[in-house]
């Protein structure tokens, strides 16, 4: 298999994963088509007149119905798609109505989608339940780890694309486990994070952030991550960022049928809906009110075309994200669109360190960063920042004098304000200048062109989350420096929140060290 990456932001990356029938570029997403009654609500050719290159189908089913028929046909004729085919073996019907009503041998359903033809193929697993007791968790982890031993043989000398599923569910250590144990196994192409779908429903989105990155911080970073049941838009820029590349669901249709109408921020009933606040094809043509006089097949039809054009407007607008280098911006965007991504967002940047790690530090085109709240100081730029400051400091530890001079974010290259010129002319032209600023906490002053100094944006009232870490940080420098003997003077402006006297005072005496000084300057918002 090849799996090359174009381009990277956070975890995510745009890549093309090459098939024997073409390629699939990533974050891409697989519409779940059933091959015996797709054409009545949203046919095949229509999907992929949609733009979707890649579908995704049961092979257990096609096995049920067809038999040896399919085998003489090819899955491509099967579904009349020329685009590429991924199966599933059954797992999800095992998911839905257990072990004991469905009966899926492990080996014969991988030779079946083998000689099939299926460009991309997941093996017999056992799904883990979010209902499922420790143990049973535990079971579906051995079973599908046993399993795709059992067939490495026909998988490594298969030219399908195989896919091994992460299993665990809700159990963070089990999912780990899984996705350890599964690296050692050989001949698979892709993973797959298992049955997040439930917990999708219920909008625990934050469930989903741990399983993906239990798997995630484990699995090798050179092959593609697929995420089961993956349907709504709301939840993709997370799970790109965190590395995720391929996601799958019928949710597109199944919303349909209910006339549940998808937008980038959530769901809407349509019939409680006045507007369609969309300009696809469907909702250029119709407004609500002629959508609910069509026949129930006719709508749903409709809909479910509306809701793959919004799936496929999300993924456009990751890419360019990626591309631009603000895919950080799109997440925190998302997650003010449900207080469940909100909470989920909040899981994530506690491995905003390991995000960092897979970031690229260089991307072809600069772009300014939006800069909002606490969660915006996890971004990676401002981590490495951090990282510089601190082995920046230690360069100033033999300097006779450092001043530390409030920034205005509103006025950029700091040096070109005029209280910070006043304050530069003021002191020592052998003086060392560090600006102080929220999400910064700390840049010199000789260094305040270079990006991200001056390519930012950031509100003037902050929370007392950003003051306290500013402060902290702040407390630290003063401390090193002045045990050091630096003389240090820290500038107060009542203008700008974090300088003011009151703010700056009880900082310098929290310090607990002696002479440093505190100056005052006027106009710092000018």
């Amino acid at each position: 298999m090849s799996f090359e990456i174009k381009d990277k932001d956070l975890a995510g990356r745009i890549g093309r994963i090459s098939t024997r029938s073409g390629r699939v570029e990533t974050p891409a997403f697989f519409p779940v088509v059933n091959p015996f009654k797709q054409e009545r609500e949203m046919p095949v050719s229509k999907i992929a007149e949609i733009g979707f290159n890649q579908v995704i189908t049961n092979s257990f089913i096609i096995k049920q119905r067809l038999g040896a028929k399919a085998l003489s046909m090819g899955i491509h004729k099967v579904l009349n798609f020329n685009g590429v085919i991924m199966t599933d073996s059954g797992a999800y019907q095992l998911l839905i109505y257990g072990e004991g009503r469905i009966s899926i041998d492990p080996e014969d359903i991988v030779r079946y989608q083998d000689e099939l033809g299926s460009d991309i193929a997941v093996i017999a697993d056992i799904p883990t339940s979010d209902s499922s007791t420790f143990r049973e968790a535990e079971y579906s982890v051995k079973e599908t780890l046993r399993r795709a031993r059992l067939v490495e043989d026909i998988v490594s000398k298969s030219k399908t694309l195989w896919v091994l599923p992460i299993q665990g569910g809700i159990y963070i250590d089990l999912v780990r486990r899984s996705a350890s144990e599964a690296t050692q196994i050989s001949g698979y192409s892709m993973y797959a994070i298992g049955s997040p779908v439930k917990a999708l429903e219920k909008y625990e989105f934050w469930r989903i952030v741990e399983m993906v990155m239990a798997a995630k911080t484990v699995l090798p970073p050179d092959k593609p991550v697929h995420l089961f049941g993956g349907g709504h838009p709301i939840i993709m820029p997370l799970m790109v960022a965190l590395g995720v590349d391929s996601f799958d669901s019928a949710s597109y249709v199944l919303y349909a049928r209910e006339g549940r109408y998808m937008t980038r921020h959530g769901t809407y009933r349509i019939d409680d809906l006045d507007y369609l606040p969309c300009e696809c094809e469907v909702c250029s043509k119709y407004d609500v009110k002629e959508l609910l006089e069509l026949p129930r097949d006719e709508r749903t039809r409709l809909i479910a075309i509306h809701n793959l054009h919004t799936i496929m407007k999300e993924l456009k607008e990751i890419k360019v994200a990626i591309r631009e280098g603000r895919l950080w911006e799109l997440v925190e965007e998302k997650s003010r669109a449900h207080p469940a991504l909100k909470e989920a967002l909040g899981v994530a940047v506690k491995y905003a360190k390991w995000i960092e790690l897979l970031d690229p530090r260089v991307k072809g085109d600069i772009h300014g960063m939006f800069l909002y709240d606490s969660v915006s100081y996890n971004r990676p730029e401002l981590i490495r920042h951090r990282r510089f400051i601190n082995e920046y400091i230690n360069t100033l530890l033999s300097t006779d004098n450092v001043v530390l001079i409030p920034g205005n974010p509103k006025r950029k290259p700091f040096r070109e304000s005029e209280y910070v010129k006043v304050v530069v002319r003021k002191y020592s032209v052998n003086a060392k200048y560090l600006i102080y600023i929220p999400f910064f906490n700390v840049v010199p002053l000789d260094i305040d062109q270079t990006y991200p100094y001056s390519q930012f944006e950031m509100p003037l009232n902050i929370g007392k989350d950003l003051l306290t870490k500013m402060l902290r940080s702040l407390k630290r420098v003063i401390a090193k420096l002045s045990r050091a003997g630096v003389n240090v003077v820290i500038v107060s402006c009542e203008d700008l929140p974090w300088s003011c006297s009151k703010v700056i005072e009880k900082l310098v005496a929290s310090t607990g060290v002696s002479g440093v000084k505190v100056d005052y300057v006027n106009n710092c918002l000018h």
